[in-house]
């Protein structure tokens, strides 16, 4: 039986046409209304957290609008940033309150702090989000703490003037980089002892693992270099040059390094060249070179990785860049002296 649509005027005569008739004009328009609230509601998801070092604030950026949501005041010099492992708390270092603090990523409102040491400027959080590696530059540490009880466990000698660290996705490696002693330090978690030591060119800035946790790569800020580390044998085992074209050696200085999940590709920061280098993972060759902000310093993805963020420390803004296309689709203004990145899906 044929299903109608079945209406009556006043003087009893019928208006009746198929539902399918009447569904094919207004279906349509139903779909396309609720497919653009479900396209605002992802568009609006995802959030990027800027640290302004120079305004003692952080930035919210809405990326998919390209658009600064709000400043917020959060502490003296603030530098690395990172989120929780469930997303509901961002840790930011505000290096001159010698501490790092703990806001709620919905409110932004500061609900505790962290002891860290002096000076901390960076720090890593471990895949299971109960511990916090901080490098102290001045007293040449690393500071184990665990976030739930807020205190310190151990504080850990290593290397002249450490910066860059990280923890490793299967949770058996903390890695310090010293710049001045020009050396990563392989810190085991279970134990917070050193293992192992591997030189490495001068001045090591940021370090990244694999998503396999197989390499270690190693930016040098001094050399121009990426140095790729075999975690078994704490090797280098490729070392990869960078030369952009119009950029004298002594501006191209790598710091923030990303590797993306498939292990596809790497992205490194090249600081005063303006640029990040695309390698390929697998080949370890530049593939190309994209123009940025001024002095650009750390590097984040988006949760889905079709997007990669930038901090530019001199031009005050963000570069957003589509991986798809690898071009850089938009900047966005947050503030002075912009330095570390963290993105909420």
């Amino acid at each position: 039986m044929r299903n109608t649509f079945v209406s009556r005027n006043a003087c009893g005569s019928d208006f009746s046409r198929p539902l399918a008739q009447w569904a094919t004009k207004v279906a349509p328009t139903a779909v396309f209304a609720i497919l653009s609230i479900a396209f605002v509601a992802n568009a609006q998801a995802e959030t990027v957290f800027v640290t302004l070092e120079k305004d003692n604030a952080l930035a919210v950026v809405d990326p998919i609008a390209g658009k600064l949501i709000k400043t917020v005041e959060i502490g003296q010099r603030p530098r690395g940033i990172a989120i929780s492992p469930d997303n509901k708390f961002l840790y930011v270092a505000t290096s001159d309150d010698n501490t790092i603090k703990i806001i709620d990523a919905e409110t932004l409102k500061a609900v505790g702090q962290l002891p860290s040491g002096e000076d901390p400027e960076t720090f890593a959080i471990n895949p299971a989000g109960d511990r916090l590696y901080v490098s102290n530059e001045d007293d040449s540490l690393v500071t184990v703490i665990d976030i739930a009880d807020k205190k310190v466990v151990k504080q850990i000698k290593v290397g002249v003037e450490p910066e860059g660290i990280t923890a490793s996705p299967d949770n058996r490696w903390v890695v310090s980089a010293s710049e001045t002693t020009n050396m990563v330090h392989w810190i085991d978690p279970k134990t917070n002892t050193i293992v192992e030591n591997t030189l490495v060119d001068p001045r090591p800035r940021a370090l990244g693992f694999t998503p396999d946790s197989q390499q270690l790569w190693v930016t040098s800020e001094m050399a121009g270099t990426l140095m790729v580390l075999d975690v078994k044998t704490k090797q280098i085992i490729k070392t990869i040059p960078f030369d952009v074209q119009g950029v004298t050696r002594d501006k191209i200085q790598p710091v923030g390094v990303v590797i993306d999940k498939d292990s596809k590709r790497g992205y490194v920061a090249l600081g005063p060249a303006n640029r990040v280098a695309v390698i390929n993972a697998q080949t370890f060759e530049v593939e190309k070179y994209l123009l940025v902000g001024q002095r650009v310093w750390n590097l984040a993805f988006s949760p889905d990785q079709k997007r990669l963020y930038t901090t530019n420390g001199t031009s005050n803004d963000i570069s957003i860049i589509d991986l798809d296309s690898q071009k850089v689709t938009k900047s966005v203004g947050v503030g002075n002296y912009p330095w570390g990145v963290a993105v909420k899906p």
